[in-house]
Order: structure tokens, then sequence, then C-alpha cells
């Protein structure tokens, strides 16, 4: 059994967000990764090769961007995301986001693959 307290977190500075991976040094079979969004930051979108990913939004509101179509989501909805499709969460104007990931594979690194796509605002 792993627990990582949320003081122990360790965020990292990705394209339009930081994000923090509470089980990278566990034996686990999948990861989870902790992720916070502000509006103002840039926003590009990515894809995960080797699994799914399911979303929680534990705060704010805003959308998320699945090959091109648009989501609008809020604390408390969960996403499912397909192996593959490139998204993006995006907060509303004004409002930071925090969400928690969970992908059905155990090394984040290997599952994450950065795009050059844009993703439009609004």
């Amino acid at each position: 059994m792993t627990v990582t307290r949320r003081a122990d977190l360790d965020f990292t500075d990705y394209p339009g967000r930081e994000s923090a991976d509470p089980l990278a040094t566990g034996d686990a079979a999948s990861s989870a990764r902790v992720v916070r969004l502000r509006r103002e930051r840039g926003r590009s979108a990515h894809r995960h090769p080797h699994s799914e990913e399911v979303v929680y939004v534990i705060a704010g509101s805003g959308y998320v961007w699945i090959d091109g179509a648009r989501h609008p989501v809020a604390a408390g909805d969960v996403v499912h995301i397909p192996q593959g499709a490139t998204h993006a969460t995006v907060p509303d104007e004004g409002i930071d986001m925090e969400l928690m990931c969970f992908f059905p594979h155990p090394n984040l690194a290997q599952n994450l693959e950065e795009t050059d796509t844009p993703v439009g605002g609004g």
C-alpha cells in the first residue's frame, strides 16, 4: 500500500499545466496524476498512446477538448478519454481547475506524447 500526502506532491511544469505523479515511486500496475490548470497559461494538446485515461474534476470548471470537440466539465464530473485520443482540459476564464487523472499503465513518462496541436480559447 502507498499513501502520498498532498503536501508531499512534487509538481512539474508541462505546457499549460502543472502535474504531480503520486504513484511515481511505487510498484503499481497503474498510475495517477494530479493536474493544476490556469486559463492564462498557453495550452496545447497531448495523448496517451498506451492506455485510456479517466479524469475526475476535483475543482473548477471548463471543457475537455478531445479530437477537436469541446465537452463542458465541472467539479465532480468524470471523463473517459480513449487510448490515443488527442486531448486537453481548459479552465473557464478566471477559473483554476484541479484534476485527478488515472491510467491503467504503470509509467506515465512512457505513456505521454505532447503535440503541437493548439487548443482554442473561449
